[in-house]
């Protein structure tokens, strides 16, 4: 058999050869005489553009020395072509650090199980609860199918702690036990939020009033880990004096950090209702320590836990320009804030449990509130260069 051979120039032209991308250049700079730990720096796709990946799922990203960072592709407005709209990674900064991160394209993104430092999810075996996590703190809230439980019906929108004492992720290990109520290691479900606003729920304030919604009926998750969980809920609406108040709730919580970020949009039927401010609550307890900063937007607290099981923080953090005030009702301290454009808001609460062991006096709590509503007036500052 005669083997036809191609001469050089053909070969030339029968094998396909590809021009890498140059390089994007990524440029952090923290303008804050503080070290700052896990900030997350994000990229929009537009600035990613030149690289010309199949999708963001491809960018692979590095630091000055080369050494691959973890990153993590967002699709933030949950679009039915699941089209992806910026990649974040995180860095530490010392005290006015700037950092340069390389962008490239290489094989597509799959996390190993250990390098997930956020989580979230619907839980339907556990009556519609909606449980998130990071390396730090866990909460849970809860849907509809509670109310009309017989065991322990309840109609809440709080936002429920669970004291994790391990980085790892525990809400699916805790719900397969079920038995979360005792620390078998890693921490355990103290917490009682009940009818309260717990650690950071929300409401509208009108007429001198809280008014809440029942519990939450939709849910969709948007991002989910590694190092960044987003969810929404949607609540039926509810009563605000003679308005008619529905709510779209959107949750964000980042790998490194003790507070979650809440943006909600309340869709109001009417305009009837007196002046409708946002207020947001933190459970009171007895002998609770209770401190305001309104010019930095924060209220924060330090208190027992309730089963003697040491001590945890609580703190909500509004933009300075948006606190209105600090009261309280009968059950929560309460910052009242104003509501932005067609009924917009955005704020930030969370919380420290003392045996997790970064955060362990109340004196401590309060300096990292204080500096997370500085770092969040002062965000690191990232400008993307293409190659050349």
């Amino acid at each position: 058999m005669k083997i036809r051979t191609l001469s050089r120039t053909a070969a030339l032209f029968a094998v396909p050869s590809f021009c890498a991308a140059a390089p994007v250049s990524i440029t952090a700079v923290n303008g804050l005489p503080v070290a700052r730990s896990s900030q997350t720096l994000e990229v929009k796709a537009a600035d990613l553009a030149p690289l010309a990946a199949k999708d963001l799922n491809f960018i692979h990203i590095a630091d000055s020395a080369g050494k691959e960072v973890l990153c993590q592709a967002l699709d933030t407005d949950g679009d039915e072509l699941r089209k992806f709209d910026s990649v974040i990674f995180q860095a530490d900064f010392a005290p006015n650090e700037t950092k340069i991160f390389t962008a490239t394209v290489g094989a597509k993104q799959v996390y190993s199980k250990d390098q997930y430092k956020a989580f979230g999810r619907f839980v339907r075996e556990r009556f519609d609860d909606f449980a998130w996590e990071n390396d730090r703190i866990a909460h849970r809230t809860y849907g509809k199918a509670l109310e009309t439980w017989k065991g322990e019906p309840l109609t809440s929108s709080t936002i429920d702690i669970w004291s994790k004492r391990t980085p790892k992720m525990v809400v699916n290990d805790w719900y397969l036990a079920d038995d979360y109520h005792a620390d078998h290691g890693d921490g355990a479900d103290f917490y009682s939020a009940g009818v309260s606003r717990g650690c950071g729920g929300s409401g509208l304030w009108a007429g001198d009033k809280l008014w809440v919604s029942k519990n939450f009926v939709k849910s969709r998750v948007l991002a989910n880990g590694p190092i960044r969980v987003m969810f929404e809920l949607e609540y039926e609406p509810y009563q605000v004096e003679s308005s008619s108040v529905g709510e779209i709730k959107r949750v964000t919580l980042d790998a490194g950090q003790n507070f979650d970020h809440f943006q909600s949009i309340y869709k109001i039927a009417t305009d009837k209702s007196s002046k409708l401010d946002l207020g947001i609550g933190l459970k009171k307890t007895a002998g609770e320590q209770v401190e305001t900063n309104e010019a930095k937007g924060w209220l924060a607290k330090w208190e027992a836990m309730e089963k003697k099981d040491g001590n945890q923080g609580l703190a909500i953090i509004v933009a300075p320009k948006d606190f209105v005030k600090k009261t309280d009702d009968a059950l929560n301290q309460l910052v009242v804030a104003k509501l932005g454009e067609g009924g917009s808001t955005s704020y930030w609460a969370g919380f420290c449990w003392d045996k997790y062991g970064s955060i362990t006096t109340a004196d401590a709590w309060k300096a990292h509130v204080d500096q997370f509503a500085q770092s969040l007036a002062s965000p690191v500052k990232v400008t993307v260069t293409a190659g050349n």
